[in-house]
Formats: structure tokens, sequence, C-alpha cells
């Protein structure tokens, strides 16, 4: 394993030193973590993976150019931002270099939606339109009643906010009649439904009226900046209180508002009576004491983080090498993917090739000859019936000439002896014989009177 190296500016030696490629990766790592800590850059992103590892990787990109991005699993946890391919986004984070295959990146700890700057312009130009039309004016301040009896605090009706108010006032002036008129402070509707609480608990004769939402983003605080609800801040006649957000949230309301509290809990205690002038001024230095605090611990921070910064910890060789195994985890995937692609259009050919040889082709053909020779058959067999038809019919017209009883349809006759045999001569006779005498039609019995001596010729009948 090369020497680290403990100044990413030490220069070559003049004796010409050669760097190993891994050196030299070392050093220019070291060099961009030193010189860009941490930057915030805004972007496109492309590209997005999410290897089993729970690493998130992608590339943000502009018009012109872009840099690899890698979001460590910790890192990854914190993000409530769904990401996308497309999602504009602002992410904070080292520049560094993956020294592996010595691509320049950014690791990053933070990736928050890139609308925040168009959120930002809509607010200054908001507070700039209303400024000049004086709704900011300390002259139209009204100061709050120094022992209210009635407020009316406009809120959601779930959450922490309404439930720390009523602490508060339970704690110092349980005297006081609390009211809420429930509203949405977040969503869609949120800021019409503010509008009408706000016009509803103007009418209610309260004291005071508190405007109160918990912590968020300056999207989910953006209904308190809508020029609908500002002016109906200011269209109220009760003294308001506005206690939207943490104490570093700033919105049109608070502008608006007669007083702005850096909290609900805070928005309550200036309405709770005072029981004398040393809470107010132990509150005064507590104050003091918290934002010095504050600035102490924010200057505790960044000499922390320099020195974080200094401090080479072994989990960035760690972070390195899961990188490097989840890009081999992913190039895995890319040739799993091009080799069961390869093996699925290899086994589209050959099932191509195997329709064209599969039997029921020839099953087919041999059905459309069989179908060919059923329709043939019946027309041969009535041809060849017609044909025996025709020479039965000739063959009876011949036997109708030839036959003995076509001869006696001419008036001839046959004569027959007792035994049914033809008598051809009459000397077969004798005297006293009795024949039978067939006719065309019907028979005769004759008897032999006598014997001729001689044949005789006998005409033929006419």
């Amino acid at each position: 394993m090369p020497a680290m190296i403990t100044d990413p500016f030490q220069r070559l030696g003049l004796d010409r030193e050669v760097l190993t490629v891994s050196q030299l990766n070392q050093r220019a790592r070291h060099l961009l973590e030193d010189v860009f800590p941490q930057v915030w850059v805004e972007g496109e992103i492309s590209n997005l993976a999410r290897p089993s590892s729970g690493h998130v990787y992608f590339t943000l990109k502009d018009a012109g150019a872009q840099v690899r991005c890698a979001l460590f699993r910790a890192s990854a946890a914190r993000v409530r931002q769904a990401l996308r391919d497309g999602l504009a986004v602002k992410v904070r984070g080292k520049v560094s270099l993956f020294e592996g295959r010595g691509d320049y990146q950014m690791i990053l700890d933070s990736v928050e939606p890139a609308g925040d700057g168009a959120l930002r312009l809509a607010f200054e130009a908001l507070k700039d339109k209303l400024a000049a039309e004086g709704l900011f004016t300390a002259e139209g301040k009204r100061a709050l009643p120094s022992h209210p009896q009635r407020i009316g605090i406009v809120s959601s009706p779930s959450g922490a906010v309404i439930r720390d108010i009523i602490s508060v006032f339970r704690r110092r002036a349980p005297q006081v009649e609390l009211t809420l008129v429930p509203t949405a402070v977040q969503g869609r509707d949120a800021s019409a439904q503010i509008v009408r609480a706000l016009e509803l608990a103007d009418r209610q004769g309260f004291d005071a009226l508190i405007l109160a939402r918990g912590g968020g983003s300056l999207e989910d605080l953006w209904c308190f900046n809508e020029e609908a609800v500002a002016r109906a801040v200011a269209a109220c006649q009760t003294p308001i209180v506005s206690a939207v957000g943490h104490e570093t949230d700033v919105t049109i309301a608070d502008f608006v508002a007669d007083v702005r509290a850096p909290t609900p809990s805070a928005a309550a205690e200036l309405l709770a009576p005072d029981s004398s002038d040393l809470q107010r001024r132990l509150d005064g230095l507590q104050r003091r004491l918290t934002l010095r605090l504050q600035h102490l611990l924010a200057a505790r921070q960044l000499q922390l983080d320099g020195l974080r910064r200094r401090l080479r910890h072994p989990g960035e060789r760690l972070r390195q090498q899961a990188q490097r195994l989840d890009d081999l985890e992913l190039r895995l995937q890319r040739a799993i993917a091009r080799r069961l692609q390869s093996a699925g259009e290899q086994r589209a050919r050959l099932d191509a090739r195997l329709a064209a040889q599969h039997p029921e082709r020839l099953l087919v053909l041999l059905r459309q000859r069989l179908e060919q020779l059923a329709e043939r058959l019946p027309r041969a067999m009535h041809a060849g019936l017609r044909e025996r038809r025709q020479r039965l019919e000739a063959a009876v017209q011949t036997l109708q000439v030839v036959s003995p009883l076509a001869t006696l349809g001419r008036g001839y006759s046959i004569l027959l002896d007792d035994r049914g045999r033809a008598v051809r001569r009459a000397a077969d006779t004798v005297a006293g014989q009795r024949l039978t005498a067939r006719l065309h039609e019907g028979e005769l019995t004759l008897r032999v009177e006598d014997q001729p001596a001689a044949p005789a010729n006998l005409p033929l009948p006419l």
C-alpha cells in the first residue's frame, strides 16, 4: 500500500520523482477534498443507481457539464426527498476522487429539492410589494393586551403546537380562556382555510389572536407566505401574534402581524400575564444567553468541522472499497443482462428454424392432399357408376334383341312337354300327348291329335 501523503500540495522531488497511478490518484483526491471540503451544487439527476449495499449513485448535470455523485447509505437514509431521474436538486458534499477508476466525483451528505430558489424569489417579490403598501410599518401595529382574558388560537387541532401553547398558559396564566379556531396549516387548501379562520376569529371578540404552526421547510410553510393570508392578517382588528415555524423561520405573516414570536410557546409567553419585571428581565437574559450559546456553539462547530476535515478516518478507505464493490456489482448486472439478451436472441433464432422444419407443415400438406382426394373420390364413383349403368343398359338392349321373349312378342310360341322341355321336332311327340304352348302373354294347353308325315313350311306371321 503506498504511503499516506500528509501534505497534498507537496511538490515532486527535484530528482524527477515517479509516482504510481495509485499514488497519483491518492494525491489528487487529497488535493480536491482539501480545496473543496464542502460545496453546494445544483443540477438535474440522471443515471440513478441503487445497489444492494444501500448506497446511491447518480450523475448531476446541467446544460453544459456533469459530475458523478455518491450518496452513502448513512447519508441516504436522511434524505426525505424521493430521488428519481430528471429531478432538480441541490446537493452538499465534498469534491473527491474515486481512486479505483480515477473518476472525479462528489461525496454527498445532503440532497434537497431545487425549488427553494424560486420560492425565495416569490417570497422577496411579495415582501417588497406589501412593504411598499405600508403593511409592515410600525405605525399600523397594535399593542398586545397586558392582561388578556380570552385568546383565540388559529392553528391545527393536531400536533404539538396546540399542546405547547396550552401547557404554557396552564403554567403561567391558567385563568385565561383559550379557544381553538381549527384550520389546515399545510397543503393546497391551507391558505383559504387560514383566511376563513382569521375572519371568524376576528368576529369573536377575543383580546388577542395567536397564528401558530410548527417548523418545516420553506414549502411546508408556504401557505403563510400567500398574499391572501397576509391581507387577512392585516385586516384583523384583533391584535395578532404570529408564531410560525422555529426561530430561524420567517414568513410574510410574521411581517404583517402585530408581533412575531420565535416559536408557538414564545407566543403564549408573550400573551400570558407576567408576574413581575424580574421575570421579564430574566426572560431577556435567557434569550441573550441562548443567542450567545448559539453563536458559541456555531463557532465551536466550525472549529470541529475544520478538525474533522483534517482527520483522515479509515472509514474513507472502506467507502472507497465499498464504492468499487458497488461498481463491480453494477458491471456484473449489466454483463448478466447482456448475456441473457444474447441467449434470448439465439433461442428465438432456433425457435424460428424449428418452426420451419416442424412436421406439422408436412401434416398440413398431407391434410390438404387428403381433402383433395376426398373431393375427387365421390366424382370418380359417380362417373364409374354412370359408365356401368350405360354398359348395363346397352347389354339389356342387346339381350332384348336375342331374347326368346322378344320372338314370342312377334307372334311365335314355344311348345313345352310335361317336363317343361321345349319340343323342337314333331317326331318327339306322340298322338294324344298334352303339350303347353307358351305365348307372348299367357299359356295354352294342347293335345296332339296326329303326327304329320313330313314337315311342312309354315308362313311367317306378318
